[in-house]
């Protein structure tokens, strides 16, 4: 099965925007440049996945993704997450691709092993693949197959919607819960857990 991962990534500098009380706008860019490169590495080596998709407004999250062997799609303005994952699906299928994982950079337990996981599930078609978040309102992680088989629906409790998009398309739907994809880093609890769990490896 050829498979893209799309990366959705907002600018460097305006990432994080709840972690302001906790981090300064340089410590953030800093933590969400680590993770679009934790992220761009972990995929690039998994020859499972064909092809990396970066879709951003911001020209230096580009280079950083060209750098790493990645493609890349501008967007112009500000357009909605799911406007723009739906131009990048797009350039995903004119290439062929059968199906496409839609992963974003906040996820900083992820492992090559999460995303095989993942594609593991991903066998008889159509299907779609959901990791949600730890919460169970998020959606951490989204592969499908075929490609487009449904219309993306990020935002508060996707999770519900996608699944429901999943059911009503007719696809299988297979939901995959593993701590180290449910842990979004998105505001200073999840930061603060995740330093607890980085100390208990230590």
């Amino acid at each position: 099965m050829s498979l893209w991962a799309i990366v959705p990534v907002k600018p460097l500098r305006r990432g994080k925007s709840r972690l302001a009380g906790t981090l300064t706008e340089d410590e953030r860019t800093a933590l969400n440049q680590e993770l679009l490169k934790r992220t761009l590495k972990t995929l690039t080596n998994l020859k499972e996945v064909d092809q990396v998709l970066v879709v951003s407004r911001d020209s230096h999250d580009l280079t950083i993704a060209r750098n790493h062997g990645a493609k890349t799609v501008q967007e112009d303005g500000q357009p909605h997450l799911n406007t723009a994952l739906t131009r990048a699906s797009v350039v995903a299928q004119v290439h062929a691709t059968q199906g496409v994982l839609v992963l974003p950079v906040d996820l900083p337990l992820l492992t090559p092993e999460d995303v095989i996981a993942l594609i593991d599930r991903a066998a008889k078609p159509p299907v779609v693949v959901i990791a949600p978040d730890r919460h169970h309102k998020g959606t951490n992680a989204l592969l499908m197959v075929p490609a487009g088989q449904i219309e993306y629906e990020f935002g508060e409790g996707s999770f519900q919607r996608h699944c429901e998009r999943a059911i009503q398309s007719g696809a299988r739907l297979e939901v995959v819960e593993l701590p180290s994809l449910g842990l979004d880093l998105d505001d200073p609890e999840d930061l603060e857990l995740i330093r607890k769990l980085e100390a208990s490896k230590v």
